[in-house]
């Protein structure tokens, strides 16, 4: 059953509420601690899984490693089927679109919820067709493609190529798989903190430090290390600490605006100063809207985090560092460790702190 955490309505599926808010699991599980077994992968949580159904290609448990230059530690979201941690919510996503009896899904993406949509749907048996900026990557496409997806490729902002995927959508195109609205994707994120605090013997971080677009990967990691906490895994949920590219940074000037983030309302450039263009490297994270934006400030609020912006230099240079350091990513994955050197230099986070960063996606698709 999902639930519009805004006016309460409740339905069996749909993609949003018709009072136009994001829709949730009305009741999520929250099982007692248990041995989980990392060799089901991400399935290993499956007691907090709100799904019947296991679409699956082995996903899960990517590595977490220590990263001395920038004295944190990487997790390696980029080692996923698809190459990005966007699999973790399209196997739930594609698993959800069976439980309701769906023949064909429709995703719109800039490139990697594409990838990762079309995989698990040609997994599931499922016809798919993605909306795609016309200007993707060619990597993104191939992988859109050969797994046997319809593009559509849509002139314009990112905006217009989601309104026009929700136009298909509302005319009976399919059923809406959308990263940034349907809630099994973030059941799927969410995972990415199960798996952490396992790895780290339920011990979590003090803080994570996350690219922010749509924010999928940081509300999942919100709301498993809270169900962790409530279910008594854990006893703490770490601060979250978001990264936005310049240019494409609404949740960060809301946050300056407030006398956090630089506190002077300028785009970051990653030196402190304010570079006045837009991170246009940063591809994947390249979000005006939020679709759940609300939920990205209450996640930010609850964990006393933050939310900064990076320009483009900041994160070529970053860049270079993953690369010569044997992390292949792609470029969106840079902003992440160039925030934490920002939130470092601004005091928000000093040498000592425990931190932990996801490296989002792999450097064959950049």
């Amino acid at each position: 059953m999902l639930r519009c955490p805004a006016c309460g309505s409740e339905y069996e599926d749909r993609w949003r509420c018709t009072c136009t808010h994001q829709l949730d699991f009305a009741n999520p599980p929250r099982p007692a601690p248990y041995a989980p077994d990392a060799r089901s992968g991400l399935w290993a949580f499956a007691p907090f899984l709100p799904v019947e159904n296991r679409v699956s290609l082995g996903e899960g448990y990517t590595p977490l490693t220590d990263a001395p230059h920038w004295n944190a530690q990487f997790k390696l979201e980029y080692v996923f089927p698809s190459g990005s941690f966007k699999d973790r919510g399209a196997t739930l996503t594609l698993s959800r679109a069976l439980d309701v009896g769906a023949e064909r899904v429709v995703e719109d993406s800039s490139g990697n919820a594409g990838a990762a949509i079309a995989t698990y749907a040609a997994r599931a048996g499922l016809d798919c067709e993605i909306y795609v900026p016309a200007s993707v990557k060619a990597s993104k496409l191939r992988a859109i493609e050969r797994a046997g997806a319809d593009v559509v490729r849509v002139e314009g902002s990112r905006q217009a190529v989601t309104d026009a995927c929700v136009e298909a959508v509302e005319s009976g195109a399919g059923w809406y798989a959308s990263h940034a609205w349907n809630p099994a994707f973030f059941a799927g994120t969410a995972t990415f903190a199960y798996e952490l605090a396992h790895q780290r013997d339920w011990e979590v971080p003090d803080a994570v430090v996350c690219p922010v677009g749509h924010g999928t990967l940081f509300l999942g990691a919100y709301r498993g290390f809270r169900a962790l906490r409530e279910a008594g895994w854990t006893d703490s949920v770490p601060r979250l600490l978001g990264v936005q590219a310049a240019g494409y940074d609404p949740i960060a000037r809301e946050f300056e605006s407030k006398g956090r983030g630089s506190g002077d309302g300028d785009v970051a450039s990653g030196d402190g100063t304010d570079s006045g263009e837009s991170n246009d490297i940063a591809d994947g994270i390249q979000i005006l809207d939020p679709a759940r934006g609300d939920q990205i400030r209450a996640a930010i609020e609850a964990t006393d985090g933050d939310c900064i912006s990076v320009d483009a230099a900041a994160t070529e240079r970053e860049l270079d560092a993953l690369h010569e350091r044997g992390f292949y990513t792609e470029p969106t994955c840079a902003v992440a460790p160039a925030g934490l050197r920002e939130y470092r230099e601004r005091g928000v986070l000093d040498e000592a702190s425990d931190v932990v960063i996801p490296l989002t996606g792999s450097g064959l698709k950049g």
